[in-house]
């Protein structure tokens, strides 16, 4: 038996009052994200990605967080993985930012939509050449008896775009954007009295809603 409900940890780096909110979630986001940059948290892009699928069934998993604006985040990923299988079947999906080093959490739902091919070209010819190799060679998802199946594709890939750089984005090969309609964020506090305040999305007239949650 492990030692698991005695890992106890006290948040007491900072608070989140409603006179620190701006009508917009992004502005807040925008300054967190920078003090996580700051702070020196690891991979600070990185996101839990949950899905539900045709079956009903939950998934989650990490990706990364490779483009940000006020429409949205961006990921990308093969577009045959089951992540991008679920998502044609179901276009909701929430996201999960956790810093823990700066004590904080942010929770985003909304839907995702692919985008352009042009938009996933640029981002795909700006990877280091390896991953776009990696891109090409790997049948993401799919069950591949050994490892040297892929070891293999990197050879053949590797070989046939010799003398091409960058390499073509595949086709079956792209980005989505998570359109948020809800954003949480959530402060660590002491006694886990945490902060929580939400943000909804007018559908109809665009602008955002502000609650303070219990925690």
């Amino acid at each position: 038996m492990r030692n698991i409900q005695n890992i106890r940890k006290a948040y007491q780096q900072s608070t989140l009052d409603l006179e620190n909110l701006s009508a917009d979630p992004f502005d807040l986001f925008y300054k967190w994200w920078d003090m996580a940059v700051d702070a020196e948290v690891p991979e600070p892009n990185a996101m839990t990605l949950a899905t539900v699928g045709q079956s009903g069934a939950p998934s989650a998993r990490i990706v990364l967080l490779k483009g940000l604006s006020t429409e949205g985040f961006e990921f990308f990923t093969n577009y045959s993985s089951h992540k991008a299988k679920d998502l044609e079947a179901n276009a909701n999906v929430a996201l999960v930012f956790l810093w823990k080093e700066v004590e904080r959490q942010v929770r985003v739902e909304g839907t995702a939509e692919k985008l352009s091919f042009d938009q996933s070209q640029t981002y795909f010819q700006s990877r280091p050449r390896g991953s776009q190799i990696g891109a090409w060679a790997s049948p993401q998802s799919q069950v591949i008896p050994d490892r040297i199946v892929l070891e293999e594709a990197i050879e053949n890939i590797t070989s046939q775009y010799e003398n091409v750089d960058p390499l073509p984005c595949p086709e079956f090969w792209g980005g989505y954007i998570v359109r948020p309609l809800m954003i949480e964020f959530w402060q660590g506090r002491d006694d886990r009295l945490h902060d929580r305040f939400r943000y909804l999305k007018n559908k109809k007239g665009g602008n955002w809603s502000i609650d303070r949650l219990a925690p």
